[in-house]
């Protein structure tokens, strides 16, 4: 099972997991031309990785499976695809970005734009 987390509940999300050895993971699912666009500003609380949606079949033996991840695409459907894919590879710890970037730029920081 992954939780489903408005871009205003991240900071309640990262929280749980501050302290710890590594930094939760936001998974931006996107087309490369789409985070060319628009992406997250930096967090300190968090790193970013750049995997298309296509691509994580063959690619998320990259990503550690005890690491927090919240996945994120354009509105929401893409990144709760993959956080479903991710679940059943084992992953222990999965969120969707409800909403995805645009929800994020209406509800945390509307300078990173929209498209």
């Amino acid at each position: 099972m992954f939780y489903q987390v408005r871009p205003n509940q991240m900071d309640s999300w990262l929280a749980q997991f501050a302290g710890q050895e590594q930094l939760p993971l936001v998974l931006d699912v996107r087309e490369h031309w789409e985070c060319d666009v628009v992406r997250l500003g930096q967090d300190a609380r968090f790193e970013q990785v750049f995997i298309p949606m296509a691509d994580i079949p063959a690619r998320w033996h990259e990503l550690d499976k005890e690491r927090p991840v919240a996945c994120l695409c354009h509105h929401g459907a893409r990144s709760m695809r993959v956080a479903a894919y991710l679940v059943q590879q084992g992953f222990a710890h999965v969120a969707n970005i409800t909403g995805g970037i645009d929800a994020w730029a209406h509800e945390c920081d509307p300078g990173i734009g929209h498209y």
